[in-house]
């Protein structure tokens, strides 16, 4: 914030009301109106991610053919890296002041992207191609929306977002092959 003679200087009112509602954590008054807002994002990535690890743990253990052992090694790291996103972003709920929603029963409802039950290899790569294209594009509107109103959550979608960024490269050059 800044006064009249253009220095530089914090809201002391903004600061003493953080002195109170300390069962609130990090979550400070400035979150507003849209820390359940951020909330709602955050549970729908987090059933995003869940999804994409049973779909890549599903091709990895249906992949074959004369490629398959390399993709299906690959399919398996990416679910690995999937349930380490979907671990940041439940944490983060929780910093929030929230709950990370793993109910089965919704998942599917949640999820940006698809489950998929293919067993061609070529597929298995395309549709998770188009998963991560769509995990990106998501993460992508979900940084914009953020932009000020919560910097550590669009801090953490950033860097989940340059992770999906390898792995669509990585689907892309897949399909070659």
């Amino acid at each position: 914030m800044t006064n009249s003679t253009n220095e530089l200087s914090l809201d002391e009112s903004a600061l003493d009301a953080v002195r109170s509602s300390l069962d609130q954590g990090a979550v400070t008054p400035a979150y507003g109106p849209h820390r359940e807002a951020i909330v709602k994002l955050l549970n729908d990535a987090l059933a995003t991610e869940l999804v994409c690890v049973l779909r890549y743990k599903r091709h990895h253990f249906m992949a074959s053919g004369l490629t398959s052992p390399h993709i299906a090694a690959e399919f398996m790291v990416h679910a690995t890296e999937e349930s380490a996103h979907a671990d940041r972003i439940a944490q983060r709920i929780v910093q929030l002041g929230g709950e990370p929603d793993f109910s089965p029963s919704t998942l599917l409802q949640r999820s940006h992207a698809d489950y998929d039950e293919s067993n061609d290899l070529k597929t298995m790569v395309k549709v998770n191609l188009i998963a991560e294209r769509i995990a990106v594009e998501a993460y992508r509107q979900m940084i914009s929306l953020l932009a000020d109103k919560d910097p550590t959550t669009r801090r953490m979608l950033e860097d989940i977002l340059a992770e999906e960024e390898e792995h669509a490269d990585e689907l892309k050059d897949w399909l070659d092959i």
